[in-house]
């Protein structure tokens, strides 16, 4: 008996995943449904590092036109820990400078940020509206560059959901999937190094002070499904990371949901010469799902209710949706796989005999 329960208790270790016992807390989050993977002490409130660039950001972001210029101020030079090396008195895109935030982890670029967009203290202030906005509560901003503060902190669920509302904005994607990036006077490399070392990485944001250890929010993309990682305070994040993005995704199977030319349905014609036009899916649609998700999957289809005629073959009737808990996956058109022409206009019993009669008058003025 026993051997049968030190089995049992091996066996259950085994299928923890290894980051359980690296990281103070860590989580793993589907991007689409919101749902959580796999949690470890994810709504303890921690500091969080330079992940807070993160909302920095999206912040600048909400901002608008990235290639605009300034000129760099003393002050944005003036800070410790890691930089951009922005110089005083150079001339800078704002474009270039979230480069720097977010692949250097500029804390000179934060202050350069913050300052030109509406000033140090009323951008911290945006921070923080932004994260009462997205309901992150336990969320807190004391500065923009992630610098150890008393009141400066957030938890690894709500880190996650911040990054998974962030990945939705092309820009910031664009930025924290790039890993190098040459600007005029300087080449910068992106200190993620799960860019590198897993290749289904696509961002994010690292960190690390004495008071945080090193934190890590990492986004992956396999399938058609993306999914955000966060460790706080966690010394084998690296390793961690690739472990966790891989126990999640082996929750998901590939399911083909339809095929290109598949006969989908079809919707009662009009004045033609058939009564029914069926219609097809225009392309293959494959996703990556759990088999719970599966089970709960939607379908809904948008078209006429009825189709008067003439519809030609190929002709778009509309759209199938795949809906999960009230998001939609995957849409694909739907098209006609036969024509249908007009039927000739029926004529009253008076129509037909005014068309007799003038037949008949034609004959005879061909005859006279």
């Amino acid at each position: 008996m026993k051997k049968i329960l030190f089995g049992l208790l091996f066996a259950l270790l085994l299928a923890q995943p290894a980051q359980a016992l690296s990281a103070h807390s860590a989580i793993v989050l589907d991007c689409a449904s919101g749902d959580v993977l796999f949690a470890h002490n994810a709504d303890e409130i921690l500091p969080m590092a330079s992940t807070t660039k993160i909302m920095t950001a999206l912040v600048a972001l909400d901002y608008g036109d990235l290639d605009r210029t300034y000129t760099v101020k003393k002050e944005y030079t003036l800070v410790e820990g890691s930089s951009m090396y922005l110089r005083e008195g150079e001339t800078i895109s704002m474009r270039d400078t979230l480069y720097g935030l977010m692949l250097m982890s500029g804390n000179d670029a934060a202050l350069a940020v913050a300052g030109e967009c509406g000033g140090q203290q009323a951008f911290v202030q945006a921070m923080n509206d932004k994260a009462a906005a997205l309901g992150l509560m336990n969320t807190h901003f004391d500065n923009p560059n992630g610098l150890d503060s008393e009141n400066h902190h957030t938890t690894a669920h709500e880190l996650a959901t911040l990054a998974a509302y962030a990945m939705q904005n092309p820009d910031f994607r664009q930025i924290v999937s790039t890993a190098s990036y040459t600007m005029e006077g300087r080449t910068m490399v992106n200190h993620n190094k799960l860019l590198k070392r897993y290749p289904d990485a696509i961002g994010i944001k690292t960190g690390y002070t004495k008071k945080s250890g090193r934190c890590l929010v990492s986004a992956a993309e396999r399938n058609g499904r993306q999914l955000v990682a966060v460790t706080l305070n966690d010394p084998d994040d690296w390793d961690d990371h690739i472990a966790m993005l891989d126990d999640a995704f082996s929750q998901f199977q590939e399911y083909t949901l339809h095929e290109a030319g598949q006969q989908i349905g079809s919707a009662p014609c009009e004045g033609g010469d058939i009564t029914v036009l069926p219609y097809q899916a225009e392309s293959d649609i494959k996703i990556s799902l759990t088999p719970a998700e599966y089970e709960a999957l939607e379908t809904s289809i948008t078209g006429a209710k009825f189709i008067y005629a003439p519809a030609a073959k190929g002709q778009t009737y509309g759209t199938i949706t795949y809906t999960l808990h009230g998001k939609p996956l995957a849409q694909d058109h739907l098209t006609f796989t036969q024509s249908a022409a007009m039927l000739p206009e029926k004529l009253e019993w008076w129509e037909i005999l005014l068309q007799k009669i003038a037949s008949l008058l034609d004959g005879l003025r061909g005859i006279l």
